[in-house]
């Protein structure tokens, strides 16, 4: 008999079906028109504490591979909400921020090369060869 605490989440579709009533938490009615509007954002640490799960808990569900595409597809919605919210928020530095602790990165690579992918050829403009080979030898 296996010791320690009994799992919380047996199966896949146990888990997804906590899941969605975690995302479906996030939506209330708009008290003017009644509609169906987003009144709490999509969240890792929301998700998690709705599955009664740490963080860790839930990256531990994650890494097990009946549970892993579950819990991937769940964070990906996580990240698409803030990937959204980066073109519609007044200021979007909290969701830049989210998502780059999913792994998305703002940093532009430069690379300068020369013909074909060589090295870059630099030439002094107003000298000739000679007066640049006297300036190199001195």
């Amino acid at each position: 008999m296996p010791a320690g605490r009994p799992v919380k989440y047996a199966t896949p579709e146990q888990m997804q079906n906590a899941i969605d009533t975690y995302f479906n938490s996030c939506f209330g009615a708009d008290e003017e028109t009644g509609k169906r509007v987003q009144i709490e954002p999509f969240t890792i640490t929301g998700l998690a504490l709705s599955l009664d799960l740490t963080r860790q808990g839930l990256c531990e569900y994650e890494a097990k591979e009946a549970f892993s595409d579950t819990i991937q597809k769940a964070k990906l919605r996580v990240e698409q909400y803030a990937e959204k919210s980066v073109f519609t928020a007044r200021n979007p530095a909290g969701a830049i921020f989210i998502l780059k602790n999913h792994g998305w990165s703002d940093t532009q690579k430069l690379e300068l090369t020369g013909a074909d992918g060589g090295p870059v050829e630099v030439r002094i403009v107003g000298m000739s060869d000679e007066e640049l080979e006297q300036l190199l030898e001195d």
